[in-house]
């Protein structure tokens, strides 16, 4: 009895072991599958790319994307006659760097109608060793397409389809005949295709919870986007002008992918240079469609970097990228100019064009409030660290935690720069090689992103093609299609003024819209320079003749009056305002003597500056913290007997 006790015994315990083994390798195998699952794709636009003329001229392309992570490619193809030529290029170029690539329907050039058309297309490349598969199916995504014929788009491929276009279920479109959905919006909106205001503001994550609800467990694709500015004028059938908030858009959203954990991701854009959402480098082969005037000197590749520890985390399952994080670096990046710049005078927005799209605002873009005239810092750190950004004179000193961490700073005109110490040792250190003017870049009003590293990337050039309409529509004659931006950096700013910002954890959450509530506590840094812009500046008008331009339009320069040097600005300043509820009394105050904050305040007239009144003792309960930071500049204003002052954003 005690032998077959035992031997029972023995066979339970194998027995256990076995399955335990079973189970372990299972989770193992699930574990792998899900990780695999979970794949990262940029959107490739096929369209500018007609002066590609062999395989190679994709592979640095592919080479770049493999290296960040990223596993295909979402090739955008319209119609034209060469995209064919290019897509085999495309898959071969990614076979050859064990690439993958699929395509994805442009519905501004496709129709509705073309369903089996649209198959057929599929059908020619789904057999290429380049074609992504998923669950084996031939993977397969759109913009737009709302209401195409399915099945019948199906039927035309002839095999299995993965089919997750870019449908929109708030429209009442049919998705049950889809495998998934790609979300298009990336950025901060009101619901209809423009920047948030404070009656209809809806977040990215508003937009992935609306996806994700309608799948009901189908496969989500997650945008990711850095930026988004476009400025076409007349001089193109397309015209379009205006920007979502984008101001640290690229380090949050990055943090609601890791804690959203969708299938996939879907970065917007590799290279649509026109709507500034470029992450791929300004020399990659490409025709230009004008955007060259706002895109030139501008590169994005820093933002390249960033990506890359998030995709790490992403694809881990992991919350955090700080374990991806391997070496020291500091990304930054901030506008040319501030955003109250006036360049009415000669920007190539300010003439009448096609409006049959609805987008297209004279001036500034629409959706420009929004944006903070800030230096953003992000800092990918080993361990922590001091930062110290000297933004035109002024410097700024924060401590940064060891890994990811965002900081911005108020934007000075000026060399920008920057330095990373730790342990009393300096370990990053360098200017950028773009300066913030007080004026118009060419003229125009350029709310693209200038991006930089430490240690600082290779050179990032447009090539000559990318140039070829640089001079379409440009109303300044100082201006020329070449780079400029050269490799030496400018002298660092001499110090005028130190502060020491509050250090931070890294920050996950999103960027406060234009209109959002003010905190409780309100860091104020004051610069004071010798002109400055009113913060709330006359609205863009219909172009005027020579002798009316704004002041600010330093870019324009030139005799005649059109569109004078930087020194103007004082020539126009707000001399009336009025704000709602609480603020009128405060705001017809403060507007009348030149300082008129956008938000709280709204300037209704424009003239030659009032003069300040005599020293006055101003004694008053304070409403509120945002009642606080009015009155504060009320009455530095007066009794200082100082420029307007500006508030951090």
């Amino acid at each position: 009895m005690t032998k077959i006790r035992f031997i029972l015994g023995v066979i339970t315990l194998l027995s256990t072991i076995v399955h335990a083994l079973s189970t372990g390798n299972h989770g193992i195998r699930r574990a792998k599958r899900q990780s695999t699952d979970r794949l990262v794709f940029a959107h490739f636009m096929i369209g500018i790319v007609s002066n590609r003329h062999s395989a190679s001229d994709y592979d640095d392309d592919m080479k770049r994307a493999k290296a960040l992570g990223i596993d295909a490619f979402a090739l955008n193809i319209g119609t034209d006659p060469y995209t064919d030529q290019q897509l085999q290029l495309a898959y071969d170029s990614a076979a050859n760097n064990d690439m993958k690539v699929f395509l994805s329907f442009d519905f501004n050039w496709w129709h509705i109608g073309q369903a089996a058309e649209v198959g057929q297309k599929v059908a020619q490349y789904a057999s290429k060793p380049a074609q992504l598969l998923v669950d084996d199916k031939v993977f397969v995504s759109s913009f737009a397409g709302d209401g195409m014929d399915v099945a019948a788009m199906r039927a035309a491929v002839g095999r299995s389809v993965f089919f997750a276009p870019n449908f929109h279920p708030s429209t009442g479109t049919d998705i049950s005949p889809v495998d998934g959905l790609l979300n298009w919006m990336a950025w901060p909106n009101n619901g209809n295709n423009k920047a948030p205001t404070a009656e209809h503001s809806i977040s990215v994550a508003d937009g992935d919870k609306e996806y994700v609800d309608a799948l009901g467990g189908k496969a989500y694709i997650a945008p990711v986007s850095p930026w988004f500015f476009t400025h076409f004028g007349p001089e193109v059938s397309y015209s379009k002008n205006w920007n979502f908030p984008s101001d640290l858009l690229w380090f949050n959203r990055w943090n609601e992918i890791l804690e959203l954990k969708p299938r996939f991701i879907e970065i917007v854009t590799w290279n649509d240079y026109g709507e500034s959402h470029y992450i791929g480098p300004l020399r990659s082969p490409h025709t230009d469609d004008g955007a060259s005037k706002w895109v030139n000197d501008m590169p994005h590749e820093g933002w390249l970097d960033m990506s890359k520890p998030y995709i790490a985390a992403f694809k881990a399952g992991q919350s955090s990228p700080d374990s991806h994080i391997s070496s020291d670096e500091l990304v930054y990046w901030y506008r040319p100019a501030p955003r109250g710049v006036n360049c009415d005078s000669t920007d190539t927005c300010m003439v009448p064009a096609n409006n049959g799209s609805g987008n297209y605002f004279m001036g500034r873009p629409d959706g420009w409030e929004s944006m903070a005239d800030s230096v953003f810092v992000v800092s990918l750190l080993t361990a922590p660290a001091t930062v110290q950004v000297n933004s035109g004179g002024t410097v700024h000193n924060y401590e940064a935690p060891a890994g990811a961490s965002a900081k911005e700073v108020p934007m000075g005109v000026g060399a920008q720069s920057f330095e990373v110490s730790r342990d009393g040792k300096t370990i990053l250190s360098g200017t950028s090689l773009k300066e913030i003017i007080d004026g118009c870049v060419c003229g125009l009003y350029n709310f693209n992103a200038y991006v930089g590293t430490l240690p600082p990337g290779s050179n990032d050039a447009l090539q000559p093609e990318g140039l070829s309409a640089f001079t379409q529509g440009l109303r300044v004659q100082t201006c020329q299609p070449t780079p400029s931006l050269g490799t030496v950096p400018p002298a660092a700013p001499p110090p005028s003024k130190s502060t020491i910002l509050p250090s931070s954890p890294p920050s996950t959450t999103k960027a406060p819209g234009p209109c959002s509530a003010i905190p409780s506590t309100v860091v104020v840094t004051v610069t004071v320079t010798e002109a400055m812009t009113p913060p709330n500046p006359p609205p863009t008008r219909s172009c005027g003749g020579g002798g009316t331009g704004g002041g600010n339009a330093g870019g324009g320069g030139g005799g005649g009056g059109g569109g004078g040097g930087g020194g103007g600005g004082r020539s126009r300043a707000c001399i009336a305002g009025t704000g709602a509820n609480n603020y009128s009394g405060l705001c017809s105050f403060c507007c009348s003597y030149g300082y008129c904050p956008s938000g709280p305040c709204t300037c209704t007239q424009y003239g030659t500056p009032v003069p300040l009144p005599p020293q006055l003792e101003l004694v008053g309960r304070l409403l509120s913290a945002k009642t606080t930071r009015i009155w504060v500049f009320a009455v530095l204003h007066v009794i200082m007997d100082i420029v307007p002052l500006r508030p951090a954003e």
